[in-house]
């Protein structure tokens, strides 16, 4: 998705963490390892692994991986400083999960630091119950109080917690290995289940000391490799610069079914560069840059022509991707007054001609995305009916008519004449909103003031998906322009909600829940590092996220999400752009892949191993390679 689908870096350290599950409805207090409201079959079978992993994959050989830009802490839970590769909001590399949700089966998981887990009939509480073996690297058991301390100092430091977890009053140690979870609501289905998405840390080393005696402070940005529990630790690094991650070779989990044929780098090196252009120069090299997960349309179609791929060296492939299909749009920061106006926004959405886009700039390579849910049985579609319709009549007086009355569409521009015909539309709404067109430039027809769309970008991408709807932005007098900023600059100014324009993707799951909360809730728009970039604060979204937070049933959850999804749409809070259903991939020829990879993730490279054989003949093929 044109630089904003997961790159190779976010898809080897945390691709699962998207797939966010609800737990299905079972005898009330039964222990159990694994949970799935998609197939709720998975409590009765045996798990033994994951189907598509090599159980026989050797361990050994170094990943090589860029990164762009720079990094200044190993802390990823809070907003200041921008953390190494190789670290996420739920662990990455180095601290592991109470449960470890499932690339192959979506809204699935299984146990990881936590055995089994348990919850009364009313969901009001949870229990997880720790495996005695889990440790730390440093030989200390995982413990109650960890998983505790956890909680309590995430949900207080992370303001994506504590949107994720804000039901969740307390956790309590009942015991050196069990911990409840009490929530502050009942009926609500998901939230005994994601309690196992919570990233465990190590109590007794964030409340230690540095080696000079000074202390540690998990609300501040660190260089100190901290103490881990995961596959890998932290080998050495050159801030800013590289980061290499070895294997730990008495991990505790590793024969736990979920990591079986998984894991199998013995090092993983991340390379820092300046642009994605250096990213690109870095993998066509090689040495620096072992598998790239392409995002350019132009690249994937015209640039793989180097060397190394004529010579085979360099292998292409297209995954398919049964996953949701993330909402990659334009972002309008909807906290500044001129994008508070629907009117505005419907105005801005018409001006995209996508079809143009896609034709002249991405080779035909798209379709275009018309849902929040895209791909999913959650999407929108036609007129609303059934329990969807009996949910959006609560609000009949709150939110747009032509919910009722009109399939959404976004414009289609097939020919010359459409673009006349949006473009016009576009200014009448502008002119219902106040602004008007006066020597040319779109003006507030009482201030005089420039209607002006500032794009904040990162990479030589966003100059490719900005640079069709600037030119029809000024078409109607609108002072558009694009600014490319470093990406540490940018992750900093989004997280503070510094922009007027971006573009972001925003991934669901087929099982959504709490974490819409932060993605559109009210009470998320203002909280610097959420996810809810727009700025969205409607009563009725809210009202429609709590109805799929307490959905009853899978029934009652597609009916929720469809009724949020179409609110969403018909509120013009964003830009829809485009998605792909496959995922490009291109690789060094080092690699032992299995046969299938885990459709609903697309690619799970954690189960891919380095061969010896092939590894060796590239290194003596390009020995003189940096």
């Amino acid at each position: 998705m044109n630089g904003y689908s997961l790159n190779a870096a976010a898809l080897i350290a945390g691709l699962t963490m998207a797939l966010i599950t609800v737990a299905p409805p079972a005898v009330a207090q039964e222990w159990r390892t694994a949970s799935s409201l998609i197939d709720p079959d998975v409590e009765t079978e045996t798990f033994e692994r994951f189907d598509y992993v090599n159980s026989d994959a050797p361990k050994g050989g170094t990943l090589n991986s860029v990164a762009v830009g720079t990094f200044d802490s190993f802390n990823p839970f809070i907003v200041r400083g921008t953390s190494a590769a190789g670290f996420t909001n739920f662990g990455g590399l180095l601290w592991d999960t109470l449960m470890q949700q499932s690339p192959a089966e979506p809204g699935t998981s299984y146990p990881l630091i936590a055995e089994a887990f348990k919850y009364p009939e009313d969901y009001s509480s949870a229990t997880y119950r720790l495996d005695p073996d889990a440790r730390w690297h440093d030989g200390e058991p995982i413990t109650a109080e960890d998983v505790v301390w956890s909680f309590n100092v995430l949900k207080e430091v992370s303001p994506l917690y504590n949107r994720y977890f804000s039901s969740v009053t307390e956790a309590v140690a009942l015991s050196d290995r069990e911990v409840e979870f009490q929530f502050d609501q009942t009926g609500n289905r998901e939230l005994p289940h994601i309690m196992g998405d919570l990233t465990v840390l190590p109590k007794h080393w964030w409340e230690g000391t540095r080696p000079d005696g000074t202390q540690r402070d998990i609300t501040e940005p660190t260089l100190e490799p901290p103490l881990g529990s995961g596959p890998y630790r932290i080998a050495s690094f050159n801030p800013g610069s590289d980061i290499v991650w070895e294997r730990v070779e008495d991990y505790w989990a590793a024969d736990l079914p979920v990591n079986i044929g998984r894991h199998n780098f013995d090092r993983r090196r991340y390379t820092y560069v300046f642009d994605e252009n250096a990213a690109w120069l870095a993998f066509t090299k090689g040495g620096a840059e072992d598998i790239r997960v392409e995002n350019s349309s132009r690249r994937w179609m015209t640039a793989y022509n180097f060397p190394a791929f004529k010579a085979g060296d360099v292998v292409k492939r297209e995954f398919p991707n049964g996953g949701p299909h993330a909402m990659q749009a334009f972002v309008f920061n909807l906290r500044l007054p001129r994008f508070q106006d629907p009117r505005v926004r419907e105005a801005l959405t018409l001006v995209y001609n996508f079809e143009e886009q896609n034709r002249t700039r991405s080779y035909g390579q798209y379709t275009r995305t018309d849902s929040y849910f895209e791909g999913t049985e959650l999407a929108a579609e036609g007129l609303p009916e059934g329990r969807e319709l009996e949910i959006l009549e609560q609000f009949r007086d709150e939110i747009p008519p032509e919910v009722f009355t009109e399939e959404f569409q976004l414009p289609v521009y097939d020919d010359p004449e459409d673009e006349r015909r949006y473009l016009r539309e576009a200014v009448s709404l502008f002119r219902e909103a106040g602004w008007v067109i006066r020597d040319g430039r779109m003006v507030n027809e009482e201030t005089g003031e420039q209607f002006r769309i500032g794009f904040l970008g990162r990479t030589e991408t966003d100059e490719i998906i900005t640079s069709g709807y600037i030119s029809n932005l000024r078409r109607i007098g609108i002072d558009a322009s694009l600014r490319i900023i470093d990406t540490s600059q940018y992750i900093n100014r989004v997280n503070s909600f510094d922009f007027e324009a971006i573009t972001n993707s925003f991934l669901q799951s087929l099982s959504p829940g709490n974490e819409q909360r932060e993605f559109w809730g009210s009470q998320a728009a203002d909280i610097p590092g959420s996810r809810n970039l727009a700025g969205i604060q409607d009563p009725v979204v809210d009202a429609l996220v709590e109805k799929v937070v307490y959905a009853e049933d899978r029934e009652d959850l597609v009916a929720a999400t469809r009724a949020l999804d179409r609110l969403l749409l018909w509120r013009y809070y964003m830009v829809p752009q485009y998605h792909r259903p496959v995922l490009w991939v291109a690789y060094w020829n080092k690699f032992g892949v299995p046969e299938e990879q885990p459709e609903a993730a697309g690619v799970d490279i954690e189960s891919w191993w380095t061969d010896p054989e092939r590894a060796a003949a590239l290194r003596q093929k390009y020995r003189d390679r940096n």
